[in-house]
């Protein structure tokens, strides 16, 4: 006999890369007796309909949560006030209620006030992601071997986060559990300073007077393909992670600089002891990432997502 799904219902609000991806891995591994979903744009709506993932597509946030014992908000992370404040009335007593935002301090301080308290609320941040957005993005192996982030808060229920990480092992995934204020610094120098590099770099490419944008396509090495990848993530999501984890961002892109200044005075005064020394050390960093299997050596070219409940190498 087949074990009883973890919840009875799952209520997805929002359906690009994440939301998509949680919906087939949770339909491919029997996580939810039902999957409702539900999103913004009655476009969204139809395509969800017609790719025949979930059990029902709803139009309203309400009528997806109702019933629900648990609830996904797979949104940027600045709708998740109003959000919060639309389906509050309409949340089943003893609800997980949780979120997929890469900011947990401002998704706490929005949240919370609107949610009763006879739900669980346990924010968490899957960190996994391409730069693919829309329903057709998300495939059922995305989280396996990647990790997601738990931030209950104070006095959560312990039962409510051991419920929902079980869910997200179910998805394939590794499960750690911080404070929402320590989340948010581990990300701003683990991703988010990355992407407003990337994103800088490529603009700055793009404005170069002296080379043409056919150059920079034609003979764009690897290092550049890869800030093109991820300035190419969803420009709504970024902006709102900056807004609301800007304290954090600023901090770590104040430490950047001083790093930079380092480095350009040893370019200039052709100090190439100080230049190997510091590669040196940021290799060793790169290989320790493909050694606990959070990536691959091999060249980005030709990889093939891990199977779904495939184990790290």
């Amino acid at each position: 006999m087949s074990s009883a799904p973890l919840f009875r219902k799952l209520a997805l609000i929002g359906f690009g890369l994440i939301g998509g991806s949680i919906a087939r891995g949770a339909k491919a591994l029997g996580l939810a007796g039902e999957i409702v979903a539900t999103a913004r744009s009655p476009q969204t709506r139809a395509r969800v309909q017609e790719l025949g993932i979930v059990d029902r597509v709803v139009e309203t946030n309400a009528e997806a949560v109702d019933g629900a014992d648990l609830v996904i908000l797979c949104i940027p992370v600045g709708a998740c006030g109003p959000v919060a404040q639309e389906i509050a009335p309409h949340l089943a007593p003893g609800a997980i209620v949780s979120d997929v935002g890469s900011v947990k301090g401002a998704v706490l301080k929005a949240m919370a006030p609107y949610l009763p308290e006879s739900v669980h609320f346990v924010p968490a941040h899957p960190v996994a992601g391409t730069e693919n957005s829309g329903p057709d993005s998300g495939f059922a192996e995305l989280f396996v071997n990647r990790w997601c982030i738990l931030t209950p808060p104070e006095g959560a229920n312990a039962d409510a986060v051991d419920k929902l990480g079980a869910f997200w092992r179910g998805l394939g995934a590794n499960v750690e559990v911080m404070t929402a204020d320590h989340h948010d610094l581990v990300l701003a120098v683990t991703s988010h300073l990355p992407h407003l590099i990337a994103y800088t770099i490529v603009s700055t490419a793009e404005e170069l007077e002296g080379v043409t944008q056919s150059e920079v396509l034609k003979f764009s090495a690897g290092g550049f393909r890869d800030f093109t990848r991820i300035a190419a993530s969803d420009p709504t999501m970024w902006r709102d992670v900056f807004l609301t984890n800007k304290d954090a961002v600023l901090e770590m892109l104040g430490e950047f600089q001083e790093d930079l200044s380092k480095l350009t005075r040893a370019i200039r005064r052709g100090d190439g002891d100080a230049l190997f020394e510091h590669f040196t050390r940021t290799r060793a960093i790169r290989r320790g990432i493909v050694q606990i299997g959070q990536d691959e050596a091999a060249a980005d070219f030709g990889r093939r997502p891990k199977q779904l409940g495939a184990k790290a190498e």
